[in-house]
C-alpha cells in the first residue's frame, strides 16, 4: 500500500511539472514595439500583440517583429555619373515594417533584401544624373531613392521613411579638374562683368559728349578742369594742347589792326 501510495505522488508530480513547463514555455511576452507573426500547423493564422500570447507548444509557432525605425547604413557603392565621372557614394536608409505578415512570409530576410535592394536603388538613381547633380541636387536625389525604394519594399510590407546621401567621394585628379572648371568659371563671369562695366561706361561717355557738344562753354570749363587735375601732378613738364578757338581770340587780340601802319 505504502508503494501504491508512492508511485501515485510521483506520478501527480511529474504531471504537474509537466503542466507547469508547458504553461510556462506557451506564454509569450511582446512589448509595445514589438509583434508576433503566429503559424498555426505551419499556415499563417494571426498577428498578436503587444502584451501577453498564449502558444501552443508544437502546434504553433510565433516569428517576433520588431516595429521600430530602422537606420541602415548603406556600404560606399561605385557609381558612374551620366557624364561619365566614377565616385563614390555612401547613403544611410531610415525604414520600418508597416506589416509583420507580409515582412515574415514575403521575403525570408526583409533587413538583408532590403539593404541589397537599397545599394542597387542608388546606383542606378545616380548613374542617371550628372556630377554637378550628386553634388548639388541632393535634397532631390534623396527624394528619388527614397521613392523607388518604398515602392519596391512595399509588397514586402516595409516603408522606406527617408534617404540621406552622406558622402560623394571623386579621386584626385577629378578634383583638380573641377578646381581649373571652378576657376576657369570665375574667370569668364569676372571678363563678362568688366565687358558691361565698359559698355555702361560707353554709354554714358557718349551721352556726356552729345551734352557738351550741345555748349562749348561747358566744353571749355571741362578744359579747364582737366588742366587742374593735370597741374596737381608732380610731373615737371605738362604738354596740353590749346584750343583753337582760345589760339583764335588771342590771335585778333595781338594781331595789328586792320588799317593801321607799321
Amino acid at each position: 500500500m505504502m508503494v501504491w501510495d508512492i508511485g501515485w505522488d510521483i506520478g501527480w508530480g511529474g504531471a504537474i511539472v509537466l503542466l507547469v513547463g508547458l504553461a510556462v514555455a506557451s506564454i509569450r511576452i511582446l512589448f509595445e514595439y514589438e509583434r508576433g507573426v503566429v503559424f498555426l500547423l505551419g499556415r499563417f493564422w494571426k498577428v498578436k500583440g503587444p502584451g501577453v500570447v498564449i502558444i501552443v507548444p508544437g502546434i504553433q509557432k510565433m516569428v517576433r517583429v520588431d516595429l521600430r525605425l530602422v537606420v541602415m547604413d548603406v556600404p560606399s557603392q561605385d557609381v558612374i555619373s551620366r557624364d561619365n565621372v566614377s565616385v563614390q557614394v555612401n547613403a544611410v536608409v531610415y525604414f520600418r515594417v508597416v506589416d509583420p505578415e507580409k515582412a515574415i512570409i514575403h521575403v525570408a530576410n526583409f533587413f538583408e533584401a532590403t539593404s541589397q535592394l537599397a545599394q542597387t536603388t542608388l546606383r542606378s538613381v545616380l548613374g542617371k544624373h550628372d556630377l554637378d547633380d550628386m553634388l548639388a541636387e541632393r535634397e532631390r536625389l534623396n527624394m528619388d531613392i527614397q521613392q523607388s525604394l518604398d515602392a519596391q519594399t512595399d509588397s514586402w510590407g516595409i516603408k522606406v521613411t527617408n534617404v540621406e546621401i552622406k558622402h560623394v567621394d571623386i579621386n584626385e585628379s577629378m578634383v583638380r579638374a573641377i578646381a581649373r572648371q571652378a576657376e576657369a568659371e570665375r574667370e569668364r563671369r569676372a571678363k563678362v562683368i568688366h565687358a558691361e562695366g565698359e559698355l555702361q561706361a560707353s554709354e554714358k561717355l557718349l551721352e556726356a559728349s552729345q551734352v557738351l557738344a550741345k555748349t562749348p562753354q561747358a566744353m571749355q570749363l571741362r578744359y579747364l578742369q582737366t588742366l587742374t587735375s593735370i597741374a596737381g601732378d608732380k610731373s615737371s613738364t605738362i604738354v596740353f594742347p590749346m584750343p583753337v578757338d582760345l589760339v583764335d581770340s588771342l590771335s585778333r587780340l595781338f594781331s595789328p589792326r586792320a588799317g593801321e601802319k607799321e
